[in-house]
């Protein structure tokens, strides 16, 4: 098997070359400024040339969901619409705005390990060919000037094709919330049973996709190469509050029912078992890149809840890549999953999909307005879970 590893004894063909934020005038003010509202282009080249590694940090000290405001968009050979739309911290691994460590094989954040952070640097390993003209931009939403962006995009110039190469893409979604199959406050006044949720629960079928929560909709010829998705469960089944039920379901060419790829539980698809029991951890290919649950003290309605109710409380993202089986498409794919068993949650969804394909691709879903990106709080994340439980 060839892997990049095993290919360093080879000669390499193309010309190294890079495009950053460094300071022109020899002093080390090595970056740029990202005033509020303005879209600034960090990289216009003409090809055939191949990105090999993005990296970037930014000054966000005191600006909320700082790295939810910030989109990162790409286009290849000149094309109207991006082939990347997405977050900036969607984008490299971690939901909710926020900044948290973790390491995969094409993406990575560095910043202070156990907590949620500001700042970190976030670096991208995935290959991005173009063959006429490639253009990566970033958009400042936030409501402040942002003093300090620093970037490097690392390229080959003039490489060596084998075959003409399929263009990388990305997009992010968000459902706040999903539409829930499940009354859980309706349940809990019915039956005030510990497991009065887990009755009704046990009863739900879903012969269908139908309301699944959908991570990829794309059109054309090329393979699906991972996501990740971050769940805020705010719509807990009473007595059982585990959000991860959902199968995944893949399908693939315009396909029936039912898919060719179809799981058996949502934390089975990211290569886990028996719910999250590690919390935050990270491996080359899949992981959880951020585990928040949220601290019952923070309002009076969770201090009378058992202690046990809290565990799966809270924001988390995992993440799953497909590097070593790719899942090919010749015509469509479909990528999607249910939110908890027969789509009985009512929370927040959102995600970032990874993909290659020939262009011309199909326009994907503008990005959500800002306001609509911006996470729950953790108060008001633990109201609504309370009044579910």
């Amino acid at each position: 098997m060839s892997t990049a590893l095993s290919d360093l004894k080879y000669e390499k063909s193309g010309r190294p070359k890079r495009v950053s934020s460094y300071a022109k005038d020899g002093s080390n003010a090595d970056s740029i400024r990202l005033p509020k509202g303005e879209e600034i282009t960090i990289f216009d080249i003409n090809g055939p040339c191949e990105i090999r590694h993005i990296w970037c940090t930014l000054n966000s000290y005191g600006i909320s969901a700082c790295y939810r405001k910030i989109v990162l968009r790409m286009y290849w050979d000149n094309e109207d619409t991006p082939s990347v739309e997405a977050p900036l911290g969607d984008f490299f691994g971690v939901g909710f705005g926020v900044a948290n460590h973790y390491t995969s094989l094409p993406l990575n954040m560095i910043t202070i390990q156990g907590a949620p952070q500001e700042f970190s640097a976030m670096n991208c390993f995935f290959p991005m060919p173009f063959l006429k003209h490639g253009k990566i931009t970033v958009t400042n939403e936030s409501e402040v000037d942002i003093s300090a962006f620093y970037f490097y995009v690392d390229y080959v110039e003039a490489p060596t094709f084998k075959e003409v190469p399929m263009y990388f893409h990305a997009v992010w979604r968000r459902e706040l919330p999903t539409d829930g199959t499940m009354d859980m406050v309706g349940i809990r006044k019915a039956d005030p049973s510990p497991d009065a949720g887990a009755k009704v629960l046990n009863k739900m079928l879903n012969p269908s996709a139908d309301g699944n929560y959908v991570i990829l909709d794309a059109v054309g010829n090329g393979h699906y190469v991972g996501c990740n998705l971050s769940t805020d469960n705010i719509n807990p089944v009473p007595g059982f509050n585990w959000f991860g039920e959902g199968d995944d379901m893949i399908f693939i060419d315009d396909e029936p029912w039912p898919p060719s790829l179809h799981g058996t539980g949502t934390e089975d698809y990211f290569c886990c078992a028996w719910n999250y029991p590690s919390g935050e951890f990270s491996s080359l290919y899949h992981g959880v890149s951020f585990a928040h649950p949220i601290p019952k003290d923070l309002n009076e309605k969770s201090k009378a809840l058992p202690p046990y109710t809290l565990d799966y409380s809270g924001k988390w993202t995992t993440y799953r890549f497909h590097i070593e089986d790719p899942i090919m498409f010749k015509k469509s794919i479909r990528v999607t999953v249910e939110h908890g068993h027969a789509n009985c949650h009512s929370n927040d969804l959102s995600s970032t999909a990874y993909w290659y394909q020939s262009e011309p691709h199909k326009p994907q879903p503008p990005i959500l307005p800002v306001e609509e990106r911006i996470p729950l709080s953790d108060e008001e994340s633990l109201d609504r879970f309370c009044e579910s439980i």
